[in-house]
């Protein structure tokens, strides 16, 4: 396996290459690592992940609005999205502390679980790609998808 530094392209050659290695990922990512969660079950996990990351992430509470917001689509389609994953067991609607008039998500104990049981899938599938890798590479490149994901929330934050 090639390190960056053993890699004959030229710096502005690996980063030309990045777009299209996500579209790549994205694409393979669909049809093979995923494809043991249902299309159901990788929105519902979507919808209960921003539940879980809201408060920690802002300290906003989270809204049907919110889920809508993070996941860029549609209102009516969040609240649908929402509503399924209440008619699931893993969400429930309570009153907000902040402002009594408004509607917040949190997660059952259920919801709790599938998201502990998805995690673990995440990383199985995280190890079997990458287990050919040095540990340091594996580490190495978590530590840097980790930090790149936290720019990108940094970014949308920012505006």
């Amino acid at each position: 396996m090639e390190t960056p530094t053993d890699d004959p392209r030229q710096p502005s050659g690996l980063l030309d290459d990045v777009g299209p290695a996500f579209s790549r990922l994205r694409r393979t990512a669909a049809l093979s690592v995923e494809q043991q969660v249902s299309r159901k079950d990788m929105t519902r996990t979507l919808v209960l992940n921003v539940v879980l990351d809201g408060p920690e992430h802002d300290g906003q509470e989270v809204t049907v609005g919110v889920v809508a917001e993070r996941l860029a689509v549609d209102p009516s389609v969040a609240s649908r999205m929402v509503s399924d994953c209440i008619a699931a067991g893993y969400l429930r609607r309570a009153a907000s502390q902040r402002d009594g008039r408004r509607t917040i998500l949190e997660l059952t104990d259920e919801g709790h679980l599938v998201l502990a049981r998805f995690r673990a899938h995440q990383r199985s599938a995280f190890e079997r790609i990458t287990r050919d890798w040095p540990e340091r590479e594996r580490l190495e490149f978590a530590r840097l998808l980790i930090k790149y994901v936290d720019s990108i929330g940094a970014l949308r934050d920012n505006g």
